[in-house]
């Protein structure tokens, strides 16, 4: 899949440090969307564009692969990102603790 011209003069237009330190963004499971539009002017779509045209195919899809898993689980009602015993209460207190 080809890009399109504009969004590749815009990628080109990015040293090598800035390129590098996009794809770091947005392998990062902390940095979200929003503080890559500030610091690069890049929407979600153009990030997905961006990284498909700097990383090989394989790495591509392991990268759209973990991305589409990491929002399945945020969007999941049940998950909690902390470990939390099977007997821990949700403020914290253990039952049966004496």
């Amino acid at each position: 899949m080809s890009i399109s011209r504009t969004l590749k003069k815009k990628f080109e237009t990015y040293n090598t440090e800035d390129r590098d330190r996009i794809v770091r963004m947005g392998w990062e499971d902390r940095t979200s969307y929003e503080a890559i539009k500030l610091q690069f002017n890049l929407t979600p779509s153009e990030l997905v564009h961006f990284m498909r045209y700097s990383l090989d195919e394989g790495s591509f899809k392991r990268w759209r692969r973990r991305i589409f898993e990491q929002g399945k689980l945020k969007n999941s009602p049940h998950h909690d990102f902390r470990f939390k015993c099977k007997s821990q209460r949700m403020d914290g207190s253990t039952k049966n603790y004496r």
